[in-house]
């Protein structure tokens, strides 16, 4: 019943995400949402699924990706950037040197490129993401081909996740936690967002790591940083898990990468310290900070914190659990100068557990910033409004504040049992 309700949901929000002027914009959307984390609290509470009943519900989670696969790319799609990106190393040229709106590269423009979104910077993206681009376009120049490549990427975790929980004797159903996330369906198949391509690396480096497959842990992590920056922060999770030449060997993969781009010798960084510069959000904690010090200050406590994180969270743990993939990246997310939806992709495959409960709500209530998309239609500001950001992340504090009570709870009435054993 659950996955018939988010199948017209969604299926309901994919017709409406294309039209003006929907009055019942977000209502599918707060739908699909509630009706996932009610999935999430069915999947808790249910000691095993049989493995027909698992197929079918995710035959149901491709179903309903479809009607966002069909949306054509919108103007503010990245998609348009990533086939620009990939041409122009076809054709030759440096994606971070090259600035879309020169007139002199008019002429390389195709209509599918031409009104591309920030047209006046170079490409910000790593170099794993841009031969992936360069990869793509050698099969076929357009939007489609990288929401087919992209919509691959998506399959691929689902399999890996699966032949995960199965090898480890873990509950097979818990896959649909990640294959039933809203944000797979309006972002990867809908959106074509590259993110889902790092967050594959980084789940098969996940999951190499806890195999001791090391030197394929260490890759797979160093090319997931070259698709996006955001895993940066999980690198001391893998302090003391990985030998010296795994390191080395990941650090030459990555360097490879980097060579075909490389001016004067040195490593190109493009548009990024401009996204730092002028690009905002949904940045309520970086805003605050930013009032006090320089963005890139700020910037650089958000990794910080990040690391930190993953620091404690290595300290504490001999062995790298799940949930902690999803803390360090958590924490550096929400210091961030800009926080769209599909950036919570890379929380997605590790969430479902008791102590990721609030980035799991975290997940869905970022949902309600698409109102930004709506509202700019109708010539409104590019921001989010106080009160989504009040729900959102109100939403987040309940949730911890909840988790927190209940952990408190339990704590006390182990002391008391321990208290009474030991009278």
């Amino acid at each position: 019943m659950l996955g018939v309700v988010l199948f017209v949901a969604l299926f309901i929000w994919a017709r409406y995400r294309g039209r003006d002027g929907a009055a019942l914009f977000l209502v599918p959307l707060a739908v699909a949402g509630v009706t996932y984390l009610a999935a999430i609290r069915e999947l808790s509470q249910t000691p095993r699924f049989a493995r027909r009943v698992v197929i079918v519900c995710l035959a149901l989670s491709f179903l309903w990706r479809i009607p966002f696969f069909l949306i054509p790319a919108g103007p503010r799609d990245d998609l348009h950037r990533y086939v620009w990106d990939g041409r122009l190393q076809r054709l030759g040229r440096n994606p971070y040197t090259a600035i879309p709106a020169d007139p002199a590269l008019a002429d390389l423009h195709t209509p599918e490129t031409r009104g591309l979104n920030n047209p006046d910077v170079p490409s910000p993206y790593p170099a794993a993401a841009q031969l992936f681009f360069r990869a793509v376009t050698a099969i076929h120049e357009s939007t489609v081909a990288f929401k087919v490549a992209l919509l691959v990427c998506d399959l691929a975790i689902i399999l890996v996740l699966f032949d995960m929980f199965r090898r480890t004797g873990q509950q097979e159903h818990w896959v649909l936690a990640y294959a039933w996330h809203p944000l797979l369906a309006t972002e990867v198949a809908g959106g074509g967002h590259i993110d889902i391509l790092g967050v594959l690396l980084l789940v098969v480096s996940a999951v190499a790591l806890a195999r001791r497959w090391r030197a394929m842990a260490a890759v797979a992590f160093g090319l997931a940083v070259a698709v996006k920056f955001i895993p940066i922060v999980l690198a001391p999770l893998y302090w003391r898990r990985l030998r010296i030449r795994d390191v080395l060997l990941a650090a030459f993969v990555v360097g490879l990468l980097y060579v075909p781009f490389l001016k004067h010798g040195r490593i190109p960084a493009g548009s990024l310290a401009t996204y730092v510069q002028r690009f905002r959000f949904n940045d309520p904690i970086f805003a605050t900070l930013e009032r006090v010090t320089s963005a890139q200050a700020v910037a650089g406590l958000a990794v910080f914190l990040g690391l930190l994180t993953a620091l404690r969270l290595r300290s504490k743990q001999q062995t790298c659990s799940w949930d902690a993939w999803a803390w360090p990246m958590a924490v550096s997310l929400a210091c961030a100068p800009v926080l769209y939806p599909w950036y919570l992709l890379w929380l997605v495959p590790f969430l479902g557990t008791a102590s990721t409960a609030p980035l799991t709500v975290w997940s869905v209530s970022i949902l309600l910033t698409y109102f930004v998309w709506y509202l700019e239609r109708f010539g409104h500001p590019w921001q989010v409004p106080g009160w989504i950001m009040l729900l959102e992340y109100g939403s987040v504090l309940l949730a911890a504040a909840i988790v927190l009570l209940q952990q408190t709870l339990t704590n006390s009435k182990a002391s008391r049992r321990g208290g009474v054993c030991g009278n």
